[in-house]
């Protein structure tokens, strides 16, 4: 599939932090002829498995495996959920609250989709809204002069009350409605790209494997509410207890005013990460694949652990080594995310590589790395 006809369909599905079932199902279509076997757990994450051609390991327990490498791309998105129904001269308008971190200097009069359901037939019910606000004049006096927050905004669908009634309730998720947006160049925009295109980039990596050949498994996860609890990434890895973890996630692109040694440049590849919940074995071994092909990574230094799934995956079971790739990205948790495709079909094939690159002797070197 061509890069931007994957991400444009990834970020237009919606799917807030809890409510992934309509994206988990756009991505199981999509991964299914990549990958061997796929399973959704309890709390929603999707994990597909690509089998690799190296030999049955004989475990612990007496049963055989080849070591693994898991891929976790959270596919959950900010949205909003509906905290109560408002009516005012047979109108009906909905209040709401944030899922996961949402600017809310951004939200005003943005579009937004409602996501019921239809009481007679139970099937979902969308309905389109906008989120408005008063003018600043008119807010009480508390609030004047200050960004709007989810006590001065309403969603307004145009609807009469009892029309809003039926089909919407307390605790009914909102996604934001806007489309992904080709710029100049390899530039585009739009919502979701945190982390839709990570889910891209996992893609490409199985597009590129499928014309490869590796020793390791490989489990690709689609994690759930990673925006709100670092959830699916914990859940899963815990359950297929891999050997080796990579999350893939975004991180600070520059830019006007933002341009100091925690951004990375758009375009000039992919990021990898150096702080404390990447495991050096891990790092190195993408840094040489990156060599091995001739392309430039970009490298990322924190003294603390990250907010992304590679902060669960690193602690799950009895502690899996991790490592963080991604790509940089403009005006993060907003309803313009802006990235450059380039970054997300480069880090793709660098996975790929690194993937293609393990054998017998990874694990051993982990070890006697840490040990040294």
């Amino acid at each position: 599939m061509d890069s931007f006809d994957l991400l444009q369909t990834l970020c237009e599905t919606p799917g807030p932090s809890g409510f992934e079932a309509g994206i988990a199902a756009v991505i199981q279509e999509i991964w299914e002829p990549l990958t061997n076997e796929m399973s959704i757990d309890r709390t929603g994450s999707l994990s597909a498995l690509r089998k690799g051609t190296g030999p049955l390991i004989k475990q612990a327990d007496g049963s055989e495996r080849r070591p693994t490498i898991m891929l976790a791309a959270h596919m959950d998105e900010l949205g909003l959920m509906v905290t109560n129904l408002l009516e005012h001269n047979g109108n009906g308008f909905l209040r709401i609250i944030n899922l996961g971190g949402v600017d809310w200097r951004q939200t005003a009069g943005q579009r937004v989709m409602v996501h019921g359901f239809d009481p007679e037939t139970g099937a979902p019910k969308n309905i389109p809204g906008v989120i408005g606000n008063l003018p600043g004049w008119m807010l009480p006096a508390e609030h004047q002069g200050k960004p709007y927050t989810y006590e001065t905004l309403v969603i307004d669908m145009g609807l009469p009350f009892e029309t809003v009634k039926k089909y919407v309730s307390i605790g009914n998720a909102v996604s934001f409605d806007r489309k992904l947006q080709k710029l100049q160049g390899k530039r585009v925009a739009g919502k979701a790209l945190d982390n839709r295109c990570s889910v891209a980039i996992l893609t490409i990596c199985l597009e590129q494997l499928a014309n490869r050949t590796h020793g390791w498994d490989v489990l690709a996860v689609a994690t759930a509410q990673e925006e709100t609890r670092l959830l699916g990434a914990f859940n899963t890895a815990n359950a297929f207890r891999p050997d080796i973890a990579i999350a893939i996630d975004v991180t600070f692109g520059s830019g006007p005013l933002a341009s100091d040694e925690r951004t990375f440049k758009l375009g000039d590849g992919p990021v990898v990460g150096h702080m404390p919940d990447c495991h050096p074995g891990v790092r190195k071994g993408l840094k040489d694949a990156a060599a091995r092909i001739d392309m430039r990574v970009q490298k990322e230094y924190a003294a603390r652990p990250g907010g992304t799934d590679a902060f669960n995956l690193q602690i799950a079971a009895e502690g899996i080594p991790t490592g963080i790739i991604g790509v940089a990205l403009r005006y993060m948790h907003t309803m313009t995310e802006h990235i450059d495709m380039r970054d997300v079909e480069r880090t793709g094939r660098l996975l790929a590589e690194y993937i293609a690159g393990l054998d017998e002797e990874t694990l051993p070197s982990f070890t006697k790395m840490m040990i040294d």
